[in-house]
């Protein structure tokens, strides 16, 4: 075999290598394409499962939110309901504390006023009403 047969017959095996792996290549070649849209598709599917569910929890905060809000609120409205009360209660006791102060300060001054009513009443008349 002469070296021009040779080289021919080498040619002739490169291009059927080159050929066959180029089919080979171009079928790999379209199974990663195929499976990059299915990869595509899958996270398109899962974006859209996340996106519900955000959107799901974020009603469910906003919920929360105004429950908490609404609960901030009526305490607040109880809380004061009854400062009123107690500041109410106090006044009415220290009313009746002032009053009865005042009904005390009579009761020993007209004690006291008899007191010395009987001090300065006369001798004879005290001696009188021994007997």
């Amino acid at each position: 075999m002469t070296d021009e047969e040779l080289k021919r017959l080498l040619d002739a095996y490169a291009e059927r290598i080159e050929s066959k792996f180029e089919k080979r290549f171009d079928a790999v070649d379209s199974r990663f394409e195929a499976l990059d849209k299915k990869v595509d598709a899958k996270v398109a599917e899962l974006r859209s499962h996340f996106d519900t569910t955000v959107e799901h929890f974020d009603r469910k905060f906003d919920l929360l939110a105004e429950g908490l809000i609404n609960l901030d609120e009526k305490l607040e409205r109880k809380t004061s309901a009854i400062e009123t009360r107690m500041e109410q209660g106090f006044a009415e006791t220290h009313a009746l504390i002032k009053f009865s102060y005042s009904e005390l300060d009579r009761r020993v001054g007209a004690t006291e006023q008899s007191i010395r009513a009987i001090e300065e009443t006369p001798p004879a008349l005290k001696r009188g009403s021994k007997r």
